[in-house]
């Protein structure tokens, strides 16, 4: 007998005990599927939890239900609850009398012999006793509750961080991205009058900054943020509330008063002598209706706690999708970012391509004895101002130009491109400082 598993599972739906054997190596599901035939509460909406708050695991046995000990078959709990119910019905009726106790509840001035009124208080006894251990359970069954809300609670606070964080990061990418292809439209438009221009890039690059606009509506996370902190106000004040300690001391009061009448009465000669019930009959009455109120508030705080559960179970798969659309707007502006970069260094690679063909038209033009004035950056048009033309319409020297002339030509237009690069990565470096 001892080595037998036996499972007891309190119904929070209905405040009562059903217990199980447990078959070797029974799975969890064979389990859910007895309770459900005991019940009436399907599978799909049990939540079995420990004493702990922690949810049974279906991949583990059902023997997880058991703890090693005596105690672990003879008083150990498992709470049922129902997910498919938020709010608790009770208080429920108290537990039934037997037939001699309900008899002197009835007429409590009755006169018995004092060997029979020793049995009945006896019983009497046990009853108060066990409307108090019927409400110690159902107590520890709303903490198993509480517990388990605080443990969601803990995963709704990490996500909500998560989120944040997320939020965060890709506010301050998206402000880098603005301040950047801001700076980058400035100078492309400075450089369109004597470099090089590209309406389709042009273009791109607008569009990028309107997707940029439109990436910022992921970081807003104000209504879910509103939400959660009033969620978190409201778990404090359950805990908070007096509702959420033990309330049996009007009944454990009780319970220790009916005890003493009993052994007054053990104290007594069995003669022929007879006695009312009076005082026993008022202790029961009273911790019935201490039962009934303390219940009351019990199921009724059980019903908020359970509430709030739902609550954060409706609300992470929204911190989900909010989660995913941060990253995929991250990574979209990280892949804006990159392109135009890698669009900046074509135009550079281009300038410089078309510095060395003017560098190779003039040095395959030294024949003659003509001489003109060096070619100048920028070049001018005859009228004297300025007009957007390809780098390659720049003057080459002519004729009779002698060849060193040439070299330290290129040479300044390579000290030219060198501190323009220069200006370039400190603008950019002191943008990503601030």
């Amino acid at each position: 007998v001892l080595f037998l598993q036996i499972v007891h599972i309190l119904n929070m739906t209905s405040a009562k005990i059903v217990s199980f054997l447990l078959h070797p190596e029974e799975s969890l599901h064979s389990l859910q599927n007895r309770i459900e035939f005991e019940t009436g509460i399907s599978t799909g909406n049990q939540e079995l939890l420990l004493e702990t708050g922690i949810c049974l695991d279906p991949r583990k046995p059902a023997s997880q239900c058991v703890i090693d000990g005596v105690r672990g078959w003879d008083s150990y709990m498992v709470y049922l609850f129902d997910k498919s119910k938020t709010v608790y019905d009770g208080p429920f009726a108290s537990r039934s009398l037997s037939d001699c106790v309900n008899y002197i509840v009835q007429d409590s001035k009755i006169q018995l012999p004092i060997p029979q009124l020793r049995k009945v208080w006896a019983e009497a006894v046990h009853y108060v006793i066990g409307l108090k251990e019927d409400y110690s359970r159902l107590f520890q069954g709303q903490r198993a509750a509480m517990l388990s809300l605080l443990r969601y609670n803990a995963n709704l606070i990490k996500m909500k961080n998560n989120m944040v964080s997320a939020s965060q990061q890709l506010k301050a990418k998206l402000e880098f991205f603005h301040q950047s292809i801001r700076l980058d439209l400035e100078r492309y438009s400075d450089q369109m009058a004597y470099g090089i221009s590209s309406e389709k890039m042009l273009k791109a690059w607008k569009e990028m900054e309107e997707k940029a606009s439109q990436c910022a509506q992921a970081e807003d996370i104000g209504y879910l943020d509103e939400q959660i902190m009033a969620l978190h106000t409201e778990i404090v004040e359950l805990q908070k509330s007096p509702y959420a300690r033990r309330q049996g001391e009007v009944m454990e009061s009780l319970e220790q008063r009916a005890i003493d009448l009993y052994k007054q009465l053990k104290t007594r000669p069995p003669d022929h002598a007879y006695s009312d019930s009076t005082d026993m009959v008022k202790i029961i009455v009273q911790t019935v209706q201490s039962q009934d109120r303390v219940l009351k508030e019990l199921f009724g705080h059980l019903s908020k706690l359970l509430g709030c559960k739902q609550k954060i179970i409706d609300l992470l798969p929204e911190i989900e999708v909010a989660l995913n659309n941060i990253k995929e707007a991250d990574n979209s502006v990280m892949q804006m970012q990159g392109k135009r970069q890698r669009e900046i260094w074509h135009l550079l690679k281009i300038a410089c391509t078309q510095s060395s063909s003017r560098s190779l038209v003039s040095s395959g033009s030294l024949e003659g004895t003509a001489s003109t004035p060096a070619a100048t950056w920028p070049p001018q048009s005859s009228s004297g101002n300025a007009a957007p033309h390809p780098l390659s319409s720049l003057a080459a020297p002519e004729d009779g130009e002698n060849f060193a002339d040439v070299i330290r030509e290129n040479v300044n237009y390579l000290e030219l491109f060198s501190s323009i690069l220069q200006e370039v990565r400190q603008e950019q470096n002191s943008m990503m400082v601030s």
